[in-house]
């Protein structure tokens, strides 16, 4: 079992990304997605939160809102519970990452890049605020197979694709 946390940094309707393309053997091999990484010893998950995001941005979160946890299973990868942030008050300046190149990417045109199926669902859940929620996201492979959400099934295929438009 492994703990981690994911933090996606706003500034001017966009989020800053991770283009996961330096690590060998990575998990997230050429995904999108934000910031983060796993417990060290005895940390809380703010802790881990503030740590990582200085660690792989150079930036210091001056607050965030805790919106949710994810369980992710997986083939031949442990179980991981990752506490999801949201922040859009820092400071500091960008440093380079050494897991992948850092870019601030508009938050609609997050959904054509290449990213987790279940990103999808709790980026939208974030969008549009929903209050603290518990995502089940159960993989095959790369295939999202089931997904629960507050611990009830979960169909709703709008979750699953970009932001609603005004069409």
């Amino acid at each position: 079992m492994i703990n981690t946390t994911l933090c996606y940094i706003e500034r001017d309707g966009c989020y800053l990304l991770l283009h996961r393309t330096k690590k060998e053997h990575d998990f997230n091999k050429d995904k999108w997605i934000g910031v983060g990484g796993k417990f060290e010893d005895r940390e809380s998950p703010e802790e881990c939160l503030l740590r990582e995001v200085k660690e792989e941005t150079g930036l210091d979160l001056v607050s965030w809102r805790y919106c949710g946890i994810v369980t992710f299973i997986a083939d031949d990868y442990p179980t991981e519970y990752m506490h999801l942030y949201l922040s859009d008050d820092f400071t500091g300046s960008l440093t380079d990452c050494d897991e992948g190149e850092l870019e601030w990417v508009r938050k609609e045109d997050v959904f054509s890049l290449p990213i987790w199926p279940g990103d999808r669902i709790f980026l939208r859940l974030m969008q549009e605020e929903i209050p603290f929620f518990s995502l089940k996201l159960v993989y095959r492979k790369d295939e999202l197979v089931r997904v629960s959400l507050n611990g009830r099934p979960f169909t709703d295929p709008s979750l699953c694709s970009g932001p609603k438009t005004n069409e």
